[in-house]
């Protein structure tokens, strides 16, 4: 009977192993495509696109990808110096910063800060539609450190830049440029470039034109770091 179980046991553990071990490979398999050619979707956007047709069934997102010549040095800089300013020189985890997050998260009692680098935050928008899982954390991890091994620091900031969300439906910094400011990603200044920066974190939140007393703040925050943000 224990020679059973402890077979059974050990194929189960077995099978696991194996799927998740073919799970990796997936994720692998795309970073490795990804290093040079530019994803067309991520898992987050099909999510947003699927609760907006919710609504209207013919919603489209809008984006349009720019390589990274044609961005806006102002916005790399604004969107390091706001989100990831060590992004130039960790491996994909800001230790510090996460130790930061969890004393914060203590002492508020709740989750409101998060800690995850540029490289984190795209690792969560290629593969994850958005819900929060212990699993996924982890698993954003292993995929963190395909990202920093496979691909350059400026191939991962060019995709990020081209895939975060920046209004209900906006995603990438071109779409981005145009539905805020009504100009090109790569001619943005730089208090528009600190103003986008500022609602990444919240990008349904603050629309075009919206002017809240910590946007205010927030974009002069960001505008005083730029100067010292390394990018790629």
């Amino acid at each position: 009977m224990l020679k059973s179980i402890f077979r059974w046991s050990w194929r189960t553990l077995l099978l696991v192993l194996i799927v998740l071990a073919a799970l990796q490979f997936w994720f692998l398999v795309h970073i490795c495509y990804w290093a040079s050619h530019n994803p067309e979707s991520t898992a987050f956007m099909r999510a947003r696109l699927e609760i907006l047709r919710e609504d209207d069934p013919k919603a489209r997102l809008r984006q349009q990808w720019v390589p990274y010549q044609r961005i806006s040095g102002h916005l790399k800089r604004a969107v390091v110096a706001a989100e990831d300013a060590k992004f130039a020189t960790h491996n994909g985890f800001d230790w510090e910063g996460i130790r930061k997050a969890y004393e914060k998260n203590l002492r508020e009692g709740e989750i409101v800060a998060g800690g995850s680098t540029i490289t984190q935050q795209l690792a969560k928008n290629l593969f994850f539609s958005g819900e929060r899982a212990w699993w996924r954390k982890a698993q954003e991890a292993v995929i963190a450190v395909m990202l920093e091994t496979i691909m350059s620091k400026r191939r991962i900031l060019e995709i990020y830049l081209n895939v975060i969300e920046w209004d209900d439906g906006v995603f990438g910094a071109e779409a981005a440029a145009r539905h805020h400011y009504g100009t090109s990603a790569a001619a943005l200044g730089a208090e528009q470039a600190a103003r986008l920066a500022a609602i990444v974190p919240s990008p349904r939140r603050y629309g075009p034109g919206s002017n809240t007393s910590y946007l205010q703040r927030r974009t002069q925050t960001i505008l005083a770091r730029m100067n010292g943000a390394a990018v790629p």
